[in-house]
């Protein structure tokens, strides 16, 4: 497998010194990442997590150290960069399978979806945030596609969907997932 290539991102976690005052506990790159299938500059950090709402700011334990899988925790969320490459590094290259897979159980599960309009189409159970940093990305939906760049921000709502980088540089996009109910189709 190739080195990541991807950028790191900056993560700094406040909260309470042992008198109860507000202090940073670290300011660090998030040691949470991962290249997806093996595309050294497909980058996921996962910044932060929670399992529960309203969710608990008690104890310095990193939420993070688990592996990272797609969705979020049940109940919970999950704050995530991703770091997208130009679609025509990878695309028809990468093993798709093994792509989700490796983001755990909750990643095969979102496989389910036809791969015929982007290789990256897949269905997650959340409500997901998702916020261009930089660059510019097209969400692919099953029946629409929209244009985003830095500052555009999606809602998406349990669809199926993916994320098509057609530029010739990366896109960074940052993302809130929510455990959200299945939908009844």
């Amino acid at each position: 497998m190739a080195e990541p290539t991807f950028r790191p991102v900056r993560r700094i976690v406040t909260g309470h010194n042992e008198v109860g005052r507000s202090v940073v506990l670290t300011d660090a790159p998030s040691p949470h990442t991962m290249s997806l299938a093996g595309v050294s500059n497909f980058g996921v950090t996962d910044i932060w997590k929670t399992e529960s709402a309203p969710a608990s700011n008690e104890g310095d334990i990193d939420p993070c150290s688990l592996p990272i899988v797609l969705a979020p925790p049940k109940s919970g969320t999950v704050l995530r960069v991703v770091e997208f490459p130009p679609d025509k590094e990878y695309i028809g290259k990468w093993k798709r399978e093994a792509a989700f897979a490796s983001m755990g159980d909750s990643g095969a599960e979102a496989l389910e979806e036809d791969a015929s309009r982007h290789e990256m189409m897949h269905t997650t159970e959340s409500v997901d945030y998702a916020f261009v940093i930089e660059g510019e990305i097209w969400a692919v939906l099953d029946e629409d596609e929209v244009y985003m760049k830095a500052g555009d921000v999606l809602v998406q709502r349990g669809t199926s969907h993916a994320w098509s980088n057609r530029s010739d540089k990366p896109a960074v996009v940052g993302f809130v997932l929510i455990d959200a109910y299945p939908l009844q189709r």
